[in-house]
Order: structure tokens, then sequence, then C-alpha cells
């Protein structure tokens, strides 16, 4: 299959042409080939943060961890803005309505912006007891402050970069994104050992922290340069900010789901983290550990569906329900075979995976390595929980989207966290996640099936029409 990448000589004409009639196939293999790109990249420098932090020490390890729940909040509303406004934008470009996605793309980016400043303030002002609200012991307590101070400070940045990249991959501009998001992820990589070691600037965990929020700022210019110089694009302009309450509404509607999935996946951990407070410190470095390398994996997934949205938004606009399910069908059985063989391979290396992240600490490897492989076990079923959620979201099923999304994290997660650690203790606290997997697959396969056959049927329908018309 020849799959080239877009440059910047394409025209939202010659995009519009191109969504309506490539290849479903071909055509969400070549969006989502940056996608994915730019999800690994993302997943590589949170998890290259966990990797040199942990070689300082256990505690220190396990702040990563715990501030990672804050990261996830200020994601999930940049996602909430940035992909609300994208799936508008993107069914307003199949229905070549460009002038009014040009209004949600100013609205989208402004919004991110101020919101991620008043995040900044807010978290700086109550620093201490944030902490200790998303799972902090009080030995834990130093770093997650030394760490969480930086993060705040580039919230505003964070939330800008996540939400045009989300808005350039609907307008099928999912290159460029990837290039942003790469650049700031390669520095973030290349600066994390020389801030946090004696032998750069020796400013242990907090030099990570200032490298993620530079590579955070550099990813900001970068894509607000990108964003105003291609052809395909959608620029940024201050005359095209002109909010109202409804375009707040459909950017919310449609946002929603990615706010409670990334804001359910930040409540999860802070109860995993205070779950595990009776097991020390080593339980929550080691939860830590895995779950970073768990978002590693699922970024190959999630950038795959990410390539999927653009195209199923251009034709749910337009339509075209056939190339819609026939998109859907090729990412469910690719994502889920992927996500099968990449468990395969990880389960048999699961020990040495986590020994590398915290090799001091025979306790950490212990329970990292059981709780790597209790997880592994039910993994691949995250293609059915993230292909049903995006589908489901892209289409403006929003309380579909919205309950689908709250489902793994959220709905069985924290439940059986709560009764099995109790129940089972340590061992019971680690089994809650696979449970819960087997269950949001279930349920997700449930919410999205009615869908699928009415999309065939209406798709069936018009194909009887085309035949009688030809005739």
């Amino acid at each position: 299959m020849n799959i080239k990448l877009h440059d910047h000589t394409v025209t939202q004409e010659e995009r519009y042409d191109e969504m309506m009639h490539e290849p479903v196939q071909k055509l969400v293999i070549k969006l989502a080939i940056p996608t994915i790109i730019t999800m690994l990249v993302t997943s590589i420098y949170n998890m290259a943060d966990t990797f040199y932090v942990s070689q300082l020490n256990t505690s220190a390890s396990a702040a990563v961890g715990i501030i990672y729940a804050l990261s996830a909040i200020i994601q999930a509303f940049a996602y909430m803005i940035g992909m609300g406004a994208g799936n508008n934008i993107a069914r307003l470009l199949g229905q070549q309505k460009n002038e009014r996605a040009s209004q949600y793309v100013a609205v989208a980016y402004f919004t991110e912006l101020a919101a991620g400043t008043l995040i900044a303030l807010f978290g700086l002002i109550w620093l201490e007891e944030l902490v200790y609200i998303l799972g902090a012991t009080k030995t834990i307590a130093p770093y997650a402050m030394d760490y969480a101070r930086y993060i705040l400070l580039a919230a505003p940045f964070m939330m800008c970069s996540f939400g045009m990249n989300n808005m350039m991959r609907f307008q099928g501009n999912a290159m460029y994104s990837m290039i942003g998001i790469t650049l700031g992820g390669v520095l973030n990589i290349v600066l994390d050992p020389i801030f946090i070691y004696d032998f750069g600037f020796g400013l242990g965990i907090a030099g990570a922290a200032i490298a993620t929020g530079l590579s955070q700022f550099i990813s900001f210019l970068v894509l607000t340069w990108l964003c105003n110089h291609i052809g395909s694009c959608i620029p940024v302009r201050i005359s095209d900010f002109r909010p109202t309450v409804r375009m707040y509404l459909n950017i919310i509607h449609n946002g929603l789901p990615s706010l409670t999935r990334q804001g359910v996946a930040s409540l999860s951990t802070i109860v995993m983290n205070i779950a595990a407070h009776p097991y020390g410190d080593a339980a929550i470095a080691a939860i830590s550990i895995v779950n970073r390398i768990m978002l590693f994996m699922n970024s190959v997934m999630v950038g795959f569906g990410q390539g999927f949205q653009p195209v199923c938004g251009y034709n749910y606009g337009a339509k075209k329900y056939k190339r819609v399910t026939e998109a859907y069908d090729f990412c469910l059985r690719v994502g889920f075979i992927a996500l099968a063989a990449f468990c395969l391979i990880a389960f048999i290396f699961a020990s040495p995976v986590i020994t590398a992240f915290r090799r001091d600490d025979a306790e950490v490897i212990r329970i990292g390595t059981l709780a790597f492989r209790m997880q592994l076990v039910t993994f691949s079923l995250m293609a059915e929980i993230n292909m049903a959620n995006m589908f489901t979201q892209t289409i403006g099923y929003g309380f579909r989207a919205t309950l689908i999304s709250l489902l793994r994290q959220g709905l069985y997660l924290i439940p059986l966290v709560l009764i099995m650690s109790v129940s089972f203790g340590l061992t019971g606290l680690l089994l809650a996640t696979p449970v819960s997997d087997v269950l949001s697959a279930v349920t997700a396969f449930i919410l999205t099936s009615s869908i699928i056959r009415d999309f065939k049927r209406k798709s069936d329908e018009a194909g009887k029409e085309a035949a009688i018309a030809g005739k």
C-alpha cells in the first residue's frame, strides 16, 4: 500500500475530496501514522520523567505518579475544548461551512489559554493542599510539590498545545500536529537528565517538571506557527473570536466524553494512590510505573483511533454512512490484533521492564511485575473501549460517548478498587483494573452495536435509492 503524508500544498477543497473518495482503510492509516507517532512520543516523554525520576528514590518515583493525576486534570479540560471544537470543525468542513469552522478554531484556542491560566493560579495558591488531595503521603509530598509547581506554570501552554493538536487532527492535518508535539517531546527527553542530575543542573525532581514545562511551551509555539502557515489548516485569528453560548454548549456537548474520560482517569488514579497507602511508597511507585507503561502501550490504539476520527467526522457530516462503518470495523480489527501482540511480548518481559525503572527496590519490582501482568491479560479489550468512545463522540452521540468514557476508570474501576482492596488486600487492588476492562468492553459493545446496525441500514437504503435513480 502506497501511503503519502500530507504536504503544505493541500488546500481545504482537496482535503474534502480526499476525505470523501479515498478508500477508508488507506485514509485511516495515512492519518493514523502521524497520530500514532504523536501519542507514542507523548507517552515516551511521560515515561521518561518516570524513568529518570525513579533513579532518585522510591518517594520521588511515587510523586510523579501522584502528579500524573494533576496532569490528567489539565489534559481533561484541554481535550474537552480541543476535541469538542474539533468534532464540530470536522462536521462543518464536511458540510463545507468553512467560515463557521474558523470561529470554532479561534474560540477554542483563546479559551484554552484562559482556562489554563485559571488552573495555574488556583493550583499554585493551594499547592500543598492539592498534593495531599491527589494522594501524597508525608514522605512523597515534598517531591510532589516540587514537581507540581512547574507543571502548573506550564498549564496554559499545555492546554493550548493539546487543543491545537486535536483541532488540526480533525481537519486532516495530523502530520503537522505530530511535528509540534514530537519536537516538544524530544526536547523533554533530552533535557530530563540534564536538569535532574548533578552532572547538569542537579535540580532533582523539579528539573523533570521544568523540562516538561519548557517542552510544552516549545510545542505551543510550533503548533501556533504551523496552524497559521498551512494552506489546509484554518488559521487562528483574533477577529474570528466571536463566541456564543450555543458554540460553547456544542463544544461541551461534543467534548464532555473527553473531559469525563480524562477526569475520571485522574480520579481513579487518586483513589488507587489512597488505597495503596497501607502498602507503602513502594506500592504507589509500582502502580505509577505500571500506569505509565500501559499508557504507552495504549497510545498506539489511541493514535489509530484518532486517525479514524476525521474520516468519521467528514463522512458522517456528508451522510456517507457506509464509509463510516467500514472505517470503524477496520480500526476495531487492526487495533485488537496490535494490542494482543503487544500484550504477549510485554507479558514475557514484564519483570525486566519494571526492573529497569527501579532496580534498587525489590518490593517495587515485585508489586509492579504482578500488576503489569494482571493488566496485560485483558488489555487488548481496550480496542473495543477506545474505538466505541471515539466513534460515538465523533458522530455526536454525547450521552453514550460520555457513558463509555466513564466505564473503565470510573463506574466500574473505582467501586472495584474500593471493594476489592478491602476484601482481598493488595492483590484485590491490582486485580480491579483487569476486571474493569472486561466489564467495560462488554458494555461498550452493547452501546455501539445498535448505532452500527442503524448506519448499515441507512447505507443499504442509500445504495438501493442510487441504483433506482441510475436506472
